[in-house]
């Protein structure tokens, strides 16, 4: 099987054209860093009737995800670098409904890609209780699930320690991605993620847009104006429209190509 390596500021996945016979266990297998290729998860890109591609994601545990945001950047830069389209303004069906790309190619190469993430609702703030401590957090949906927290040192949280008892939390009856934000400035997040499923990655798409979402709800940035979300990976750029749309740009790149038996 071929398959191509991407990765968008650090978040990366296994990228196949195609159907492939239970792609749970074979992400399983795979995205393993030792024992496999490794990478947060693998991506097919399908044929689609309402868009021009169609997406599926699953995570490294083999769980399926509606949307990622570094992911779909990825597909534009896939179909259009490999010559599956010649368009530069792209459609893509995902669980969370159709996104809208529009590429910036320098040459036959994409080297960023500009998403339409569609609409971030952001809900009042709640709590929740997590060894004995209660964590107040803004619920997001951005066609997945997010807890935005916001602290005042998103450094040093401890990930690990905290982010699966998070994730798999009561209140989330079917899990919840976890962003940890810090404001470092004028419309300048610091934000660290735990994804659901995957655990701690480089960088989220859709965790940079509930953040930005979460942060505009809350006065501490501004909407209608570019916000720039600092992962782990690299700087996300996020506008909040004043319809709560979300539009997200950032960056592409393809790691190796690379052959498996399977």
């Amino acid at each position: 099987m071929h398959l191509t390596k991407m990765q968008g500021l650090g978040n990366d996945y296994l990228y196949i054209y195609g159907e492939v016979s239970e792609p749970e266990k074979l992400s399983v297998r795979l995205s393993d860093r030792h024992f496999g290729i490794g990478s947060d998860g693998i991506i097919l890109i399908l044929p689609s009737g309402i868009a021009d591609f169609k997406m599926r994601i699953f995570n490294a545990d083999g769980s399926e995800a509606k949307m990622c945001g570094n992911g779909i950047r990825c597909v534009g830069k896939y179909v259009y670098d490999k010559g599956y389209t010649d368009k530069k303004h792209l459609t893509v069906e995902t669980l969370s409904g159709i996104r809208e790309l529009d590429l910036d190619a320098k040459g036959s190469k994409v080297r960023s890609v500009t998403v339409d993430m569609g609409k971030a609702v952001a809900g009042e703030k709640s709590t929740l209780e997590v060894d004995g401590q209660k964590v107040e957090y803004i619920p997001v949906s951005v066609g997945n699930p997010h807890a935005v927290i916001f602290t005042p040192d998103a450094e040093n949280v401890p990930l690990t320690g905290i982010g699966p008892k998070i994730e798999k939390h009561r209140q989330f009856p079917g899990g919840v991605n976890v962003e940890f934000a810090q404001i470092i400035g004028e419309n300048r997040i610091r934000m660290r993620v735990w994804e659901r499923g995957s655990g701690v990655t480089m960088a989220c798409g859709t965790g940079a847009c509930a953040t930005a979402a979460a942060a505009v709800k809350k006065g501490l940035c501004r909407e209608d104006e570019e916000i720039q979300v600092v992962l782990d990976g690299g700087v996300l750029r996020i506008k909040v429209l004043p319809d709560k749309t979300v539009m997200m740009t950032g960056p592409a790149e393809t790691v190796c190509e690379c052959e498996v038996e399977i």
